[in-house]
């Protein structure tokens, strides 16, 4: 799920660690109390492998928050008006134009007046980077999830909790980089582009690239 505005639960509580992925900087936090079942490197290198496909523009940050259900629930309640818990959220900083288009999954080119403004929204000081926005994945569902055979896309995949926290990471990922699922031909888009980044991670050889889209509950 996208919410539009930055999170304001508990935002300084918890261990970061900074991982420099050339031109990205990927700011791993793991909230108090939350299990360690993936490196923040592994994540990190999903991130930006996940950045690289969609265009991002660098150099800039992202936060990527790993904490329980507890918060989803608060921040979903709280952002975006919906009741109970969710997997994961994108707090986006960029409007989907600081991005390539992705119509029918295929990349294009950014309008040239796009370009230009953006230019001038990431002309920082140097040492200075443009935050590309936050996103915030409960680790307890995901691992919840694999337990019960209702990861993936399509929600019926069995897999690992790892593999599981990937794609949520990735899928949320892509929400800050103008990606979304509202309308059939969006999803195939997303949902395919999400197998090809975990394919390029290692995030799960025999995960059968999505012949269509499939609603996957939550996400």
């Amino acid at each position: 799920m996208k919410g539009y505005r930055p999170p304001t639960t508990a935002i300084q509580e918890g261990t970061t660690s900074s991982i420099y992925l050339p031109p990205f900087r990927i700011d791993v936090t793991v909230r108090p109390g939350v299990p360690h079942i993936a490196s923040r490197h592994r994540i990190a290198k999903a991130v930006k492998a996940t950045l690289d496909a969609a265009g991002a523009p660098g150099p800039a940050s992202i936060g990527i928050i790993l904490s329980a259900d507890d918060e989803l629930t608060e921040l979903n309640v709280a952002h975006m008006g919906a009741s109970g818990g969710t997997d994961v959220l994108s707090f986006p900083f960029f409007p989907p134009e600081a991005f390539p288009p992705h119509e029918h999954g295929t990349q294009g080119q950014r309008d040239p007046w796009v370009v230009a403004a953006l230019k001038q929204a990431f002309a920082l000081p140097p040492g200075l980077r443009a935050h590309l926005g936050d996103v915030i994945v409960s680790v307890e569902r995901a691992i919840v999830q694999a337990e019960r055979g209702r990861g993936g896309q399509t929600g019926d995949v069995q897999w690992t909790a790892v593999e599981e926290l990937l794609l949520l990471t990735v899928h949320g990922t892509l929400h800050t980089c103008g990606w979304d699922h509202d309308e059939p031909v969006e999803e195939a888009a997303m949902r395919a582009m999400e197998w090809r980044i975990l394919q390029s991670v290692g995030g799960h050889a025999e995960l059968a690239e999505p012949e269509a889209a499939s609603a996957a509950g939550e996400r």
